[in-house]
């Protein structure tokens, strides 16, 4: 026992009817990199709540160290050495860096005191870690890798020998994501014990000692990772033989659904964001949008939707003008079978507060066969909704459960059910497997596929680079606003690489 940091022991916990966690039993130890894995909705996340203090057992113990103890609330988590880095970070936006990391851990009475340690603190703990930052700088400034960095440091700050991560790779590029591996292991050198939350494989058998794996609220395995393999753990986590490549066939492109002439767009700073890119998008045919973050993929798609005006440009759906620079509306888009799933489906793509069937309709809410008379048919909609749960397995089969309690990876097939399920000439889709799991991603990219085969032209913007390849019928490169190259998806990851950095861009441009 002395080598186990964390130990559950038959932790069990329900929300009404759902049992999301079933006599867990666990042990973490000390030093490791341990993973966690199962499909959206499988407890991984309740558990962790759990061991953090943000839910209380319905049952079981905990134990840190060998010691039983009472997690209440996040301060007694961080008192037992817990910290927790969570998916959405948890940090004060118009607040600097030192100011989130000293935010509920002031050490001193005279507050400029308590500044100038927690500045001494934090250049120590990025020295030691490898996580420079800024101290000055202001969190909604920072890229979304270097905010993660903040979530680490805050937790470090507070002196956690356990550090939880929760999907930590969701938001992060490539080149971003492999730097936080450096400065888990640098942890793991240092003496820290790390759980990982994820629902990529790879990345847990790049970087995980041991993995346990969920599935529908129990604890059904657990590996040493240099023992599995990524078809075990798949299979474990769905309960069924899962297939980890895209099989597709040739497309066969048709007439031009899409057309895209030098469309330049600004973000609200008045920086240039799409730089006078043009493109057509074809009936039958896969569109990829590989690039970093941040390269003006998602303004693109906003402007494209009706979200955000354009300065200039135009673009054309089935032959006819979309007012970009004007009043292009989103409701008069879906209308002419423009359908759209936004990157950020918290923000953009559902009203969390409403119950999923509501947001199910919502942008279709005007639909004659949702309508009686001047109301809802909520009968209609609700009929509805429990079609499309049990086509796209949502979970939990519940139209009437309130939309902020399913896990990330249902709420966005809630959002691909309504946008694909109107059968629309062109689907644009932001970040389709965002925080998905691989029996997600597997239902989700054969339904792409799909909808390509039965004519729908599909605009795709992915950061997953293996995503872009498997799916795309054709990629498009993007870097610093412009489309730098166009690449057959049989393009090497280095080669896609060196234009989404914007090397081979400059070469062809010169050429």
């Amino acid at each position: 026992m002395d080598n186990i940091a964390i130990e559950l022991r038959g932790i069990d916990k329900s929300f009404g009817p759902v049992h999301a966690n079933k006599n867990i039993n666990l042990k973490v130890r000390k030093g490791t990199i341990h993973g966690i894995i199962g499909e959206n909705g499988a407890g991984k996340s309740t558990l962790m709540s759990i061991l953090y203090g943000f839910y209380q057992a319905d049952s079981g113990e905990i134990l840190v160290d060998g010691k039983p103890v009472a997690i209440r609330d996040p301060n007694a988590a961080i008192a037992a050495g817990i910290g927790m880095v969570h998916q959405h970070f948890m940090l004060v936006e118009n607040f600097t860096v030192l100011e989130n990391i000293m935010l509920g851990a002031e050490d001193s009475q005279i507050l400029n005191k308590g500044i100038a340690k927690a500045r001494v603190e934090l250049k120590r703990l990025e020295r030691e870690y490898a996580l420079e930052v800024d101290p000055d700088a202001v969190i909604e400034e920072l890229p979304v890798g270097l905010q993660q960095r903040v979530e680490i440091l805050k937790a470090l700050y507070r002196r956690a020998d356990i550090l939880i991560l929760d999907e930590p790779t969701g938001v992060l590029t490539p080149a971003e994501a492999d730097h936080l591996f450096r400065v888990l292991e640098q942890l793991k050198n240092q003496g820290k014990t790390v759980i990982l939350i994820t629902h990529k494989l790879r990345e847990i058998m790049a970087i995980t000692d041991e993995v346990s794996v969920m599935r529908r609220g129990e604890m059904v395995a657990t590996r040493t990772t240099a023992e599995t393999s990524v078809e075990e753990l798949a299979e474990l986590m769905v309960g069924r033989r899962v297939l980890l490549r895209v099989e597709k066939g040739e497309a066969k492109p048709g007439e031009v659904k899409l057309a895209v002439e030098g469309l330049t767009v600004k973000d609200g700073r008045g920086v240039t964001m799409v730089d006078n890119v043009s493109f057509n998008l074809r009936a039958g045919e896969i569109v990829g949008i590989a690039g970093v973050a941040g390269n003006g993929q998602s303004e693109l798609l906003e402007a494209i939707s009706g979200i955000r005006r354009a300065v200039s440009g135009s673009v054309l759906l089935n032959g006819k003008p979309i007012d970009v620079t004007g009043r292009a509306d989103p409701s008069e888009l879906r209308n002419r079978g423009l359908a759209h799933v936004p990157e950020d489906r918290h923000h953009v793509g559902l009203v969390l507060k409403f119950e999923e069937c509501e947001n199910a309709i919502l942008g279709y809410h005007h639909d004659k066969r949702y309508l009686n008379g001047v109301f809802l048919n909520v009968d209609a909609i609700r009929k509805d909704a429990e079609q499309r749960i049990a086509e796209y397995d949502i979970r939990p089969p519940n139209p009437r459960l309130k939309t902020a309690n399913f896990s990330g990876g249902n709420q966005q097939k809630i959002v691909l059910a309504r946008e694909m399920e109107r059968g629309p000439d062109v689907l644009i889709i932001g970040q389709p497997t965002r925080g998905v799991d691989v029996g997600a991603i597997e239902f989700i990219h054969r339904r792409i596929i799909e909808m390509r085969d039965q004519g729908m032209a599909v605009l795709l913007v992915s950061v997953e680079l293996d995503e872009i390849r498997a799916l795309s019928d054709r990629i498009l490169v993007m870097f610093a606003g412009r489309v730098v190259g166009e690449r057959d998806p049989d393009a090497t990851e280095g080669e896609l690489g060196l234009l989404m950095a914007g090397v081979e861009g400059r070469k062809e441009a010169a050429e």
